[in-house]
C-alpha cells in the first residue's frame, strides 16, 4: 500500500504543500524486482521536499519512491516499464510480475482519490486554493565536480505550463517577485519560469479538474542545497529556502483571493450562485 502522510487544518490558510517525489519507500514485492541501487533511486528522488511544506498546515507528502509508482505522470506512465522512461536506468529485472505493477496502479488512483477530497475540502471552507507542489532536481548529471548549464537551470524553476496563465498572473508574478525578491545570504535567488520544468501531472490534473478555483505552483528546486550524489543536506540553505518560501505566502494567497472574487463577481453576473470568497488583506495569511 502507498505510504502517504498529510495533515490539513481547513480553517487555516488557502495553501496546501505537496512533496510527492519525497519517498523512497518501496513494497517488498517490488524491492524484490528492482534492478537499480538505493544510491541510485536516492539520485533521482526529490530527498527534503517533504521538509519543505512545514511553510504551512496543509501538507501532502508521499514517502514512497517514485520508483514504484510516479504520481506525477500520467497513469500511462506511472511505472517505469522501459528506460526512456526513467533517464536511460534500467528499472526492473525481467519477468515481473504483472500483478505488481498492477497493485502500484491501483495505489495511484487511491491517491488521486485522496487528493480530490482534500481540495474538495479545502475549497468547502475558502472557495480557491493555492498548491505548492515542491520537486528538486539535478544539476550534475555529468559529474560531481561539472555543473550543468546555469542558464539552463535556475535555482527555482516556476511550473506554470498547465494553468491558465493569463487567469492566474497575478499569483505567478506575485509569487515569483517574493521569491527573486528574498535576500538569500546577501543576495538574491536565480527564480525563472519554465526553464527546465513546466508542471508535471499533479498540477495538470488539478488545473483541469478546478481550472478557476485551484492555482498549482510547480516549484523545482535546483538540489545546490545539498550533494546529490551522497543525498548529504546543507541544513543551513534548506532552512533558508523554506524561509523564503514561506515569505511568499501572504501576497501570493492575496492575489488568489482578488482572483478568485473577480471570479466570483462574473459567475454572479451571469445567475450562478457560488459560495462567495472572503474579503480578505495580506495580514489576514500571515501569523
Amino acid at each position: 500500500m502507498i505510504n502517504i502522510s498529510y495533515h490539513i487544518q481547513p480553517d487555516s490558510y488557502p495553501l496546501l504543500a505537496t512533496a510527492i517525489h519525497d519517498g523512497h519507500e518501496v513494497r517488498p514485492e517490488v524491492a524484490k524486482y528492482l534492478a537499480i541501487s538505493e544510491s541510485e533511486r536516492l539520485h533521482e528522488e526529490d530527498p527534503c521536499t517533504g521538509y519543505c511544506t512545514t511553510i504551512t498546515e496543509n501538507r501532502l507528502i508521499s514517502h514512497t519512491s517514485r520508483f514504484q509508482v510516479d504520481l506525477n505522470r500520467p497513469r500511462s506512465g506511472a511505472v517505469y516499464c522501459f528506460p526512456s522512461q526513467s533517464w536511460g536506468l534500467q528499472v526492473w529485472k525481467p519477468n515481473v510480475p504483472h500483478e505488481v505493477w498492477d497493485r502500484s496502479l491501483q495505489e495511484y488512483d487511491e491517491f488521486y482519490k485522496l487528493f480530490d477530497r482534500l481540495i474538495r475540502d479545502l475549497l468547502k471552507v475558502h472557495g480557491f486554493l493555492v498548491i505548492y507542489d515542491i520537486h528538486s532536481y539535478n544539476y550534475k548529471r555529468k559529474s560531481r565536480e561539472k555543473e550543468d548549464d546555469p542558464a539552463l537551470n535556475p535555482e527555482i524553476n516556476i511550473g506554470t505550463g498547465t494553468m491558465d496563465r493569463q487567469l492566474w498572473a497575478p499569483v505567478v508574478d506575485n509569487f515569483t517577485g517574493r521569491l527573486r525578491s528574498y535576500n538569500y545570504f546577501g543576495r538574491q535567488l536565480d527564480v525563472r519560469e519554465n526553464i527546465r520544468f513546466k508542471g508535471g501531472y499533479l498540477a495538470e490534473w488539478a488545473h483541469l479538474h478546478f481550472p478557476e478555483r485551484v492555482c498549482v505552483l510547480a516549484i523545482e528546486l535546483k538540489k545546490f542545497f545539498m550533494d546529490e550524489w551522497t543525498g548529504a543536506v546543507d541544513f543551513v540553505q534548506l532552512n533558508e529556502i523554506n524561509k523564503a518560501l514561506k515569505e511568499t505566502i501572504p501576497a501570493t494567497l492575496f492575489a488568489a483571493g482578488q482572483v478568485a472574487r473577480e471570479i466570483d463577481r462574473r459567475e454572479s453576473g451571469r445567475g450562478i450562485n457560488l459560495r462567495h470568497t472572503p474579503q480578505l488583506t495580506k495580514r489576514d495569511w500571515r501569523k
